[in-house]
């Protein structure tokens, strides 16, 4: 069972921090084998949405308000542990992310830059492509837009 919690940086403790940015490095460098900045100085504007299972985090966004990332609020850093992908915990974390962003927000628009590769998945979750496919840190990606 996945338990979602939702916190600030200011929140976080330091383990929790720690978790998350070898989760994302795990995945994100190692596993996709790219080499990029990972601390690009957004974490302190962003929510965290943190998945655990037995206390380990294993999914896990990060959403950011109108005009933080992109001019719509936004979901990013869509990582779920390599080992817990079977679980289609990716689904819950995006929803919880969701609903993060209605919650505090109070938005409904909705962008990301998504791998490629994932489209179909997040097309399951409602939203859209819009424009081109492009190149960020040399892996496929295309925007996509969720209005509700």
């Amino acid at each position: 069972m996945l338990k979602i919690t939702t916190k600030t940086f200011q929140e976080l403790t330091t383990k929790e921090l720690y978790d998350l940015l070898q989760l994302r490095t795990e995945v994100f460098v190692v596993e996709q084998d790219c080499v990029y900045q990972d601390l690009d100085g957004k974490d302190q504007k962003a929510l965290h949405v943190i998945g655990k299972k037995d206390d380990k985090i294993i999914a896990y966004t990060r959403v950011f308000k109108p005009g933080d990332y992109f001019k719509e609020a936004s979901i990013g850093r869509v990582v779920v542990s390599k080992d817990e992908r079977e679980h289609k915990y990716g689904y819950d974390i995006m929803k919880a992310s969701i609903k993060a962003i209605e919650a505090v927000f109070n938005e409904t628009t909705i962008k990301l830059s998504a791998q490629t590769y994932l489209k179909k998945f997040y097309n399951n979750l409602g939203f859209e492509e819009v424009g081109e496919e492009y190149l960020e840190d040399g892996i496929p990606h295309i925007a996509m837009i969720k209005q509700s």
